[in-house]
């Protein structure tokens, strides 16, 4: 039994639903959702939780989930960032803000775990509004690196997990077709064993229709 038929009617229930009435239980139902399933699809609902206009912008909830990281994995966050928008815009974006003592630790375009622990919330703040904007995909970036530590998109609230659920509902729910690359429920097409690629697949590739 695939991670989908085992939870599936609990996405389904939030298909729809409004993050800023998320349900009661929703740290438990997230809970059992990230305990099935992949980090991909994990990633993928956590970026649209993250462009979501029913949760707090991109940069204020890179910053809460900064706030809660150990310095390994602040580092792993800034280093996502320099690598999306480059270190001259990470430095213009402290430099602006008044924060130019902190640019200077990125001259070797790696931060580690010492470094990114003299940062604060509101730098990184700063840094990922500039990154986004020099680069849309840094969300979807910074989305994979989180899907790796689930307890940590936890610290984001009960809306957020509302909007990644949410997301994960409707496209259950619509039979949405993904391309084989993002599919994050599977592509069996893409396995060995003399299986041709989606894109090379004469018989069209099924694995990429989610099941209903």
């Amino acid at each position: 039994m695939g991670w989908l038929d085992q939870i599936g009617g609990l996405l389904q229930q939030y298909a729809g639903v409004n993050p800023n009435q998320a349900p009661p239980q929703v740290q438990q139902d997230f809970d059992q959702f990230a305990e099935a399933a992949p980090p991909p699809a994990l990633a993928q609902g956590l970026a649209s939780a993250f462009r979501s206009d029913q949760t707090p912008p991109f940069a204020q909830m890179v910053s809460q989930l900064f706030g809660q990281s150990t310095p390994n994995q602040q580092a792993g966050l800034l280093n996502t960032l320099l690598a999306a928008a480059g270190p001259q815009v990470v430095q213009q974006a402290l430099s602006g803000g008044g924060l130019s003592g902190l640019a200077g630790l990125l001259g070797g375009g790696q931060v580690n775990p010492q470094q990114a622990s003299q940062f604060s919330p509101q730098a990184v703040q700063q840094v990922a509004a500039q990154a986004v904007q020099q680069n849309p995909s840094v969300i979807d970036m910074v989305s994979g690196f989180y899907a790796q530590h689930p307890t940590l998109v936890k610290s984001l609230g009960a809306g957020a997990l509302a909007a990644l659920l949410g997301h994960l509902g409707q496209q259950r729910a619509q039979g949405q077709v993904l391309p084989a690359s993002q599919d994050p429920y599977g592509d069996p097409a893409d396995q060995g064993g003399g299986v041709l690629p989606a894109s090379m697949d004469p018989y069209g590739d099924p694995a990429d229709q989610l099941p209903r």
